[in-house]
């Protein structure tokens, strides 16, 4: 379940945290910058809990559409 390859930034929301329990929410959105290599290897590069981006794989996220003004929302209140 690769993201899209595209300049743009995606949002997931994470349905299985099972081993990185301490980086990631269940339930919560998360923002993902592209990374066409990751993708290729079923990973996602996820900013997660420490404000930084690492790989994850791609079966813990489902990608979600977001309208402009909920991005704008996020983005300001990062």
């Amino acid at each position: 379940m690769a993201a899209t390859r595209t300049t743009r930034h995606r949002y997931y929301v994470c349905i299985n945290n099972e081993g990185y329990t301490v980086s990631l929410e269940l339930r919560k959105i998360y923002e993902a910058l592209p990374d066409p290599v990751a993708e290729r290897h079923e990973q996602l590069r996820i900013i997660d809990e420490s404000g930084e981006d690492y790989l994850y794989p791609a079966e813990c996220f489902v990608v979600i559409s977001l309208s402009q003004a909920v991005r704008q929302a996020l983005k300001l209140a990062a």
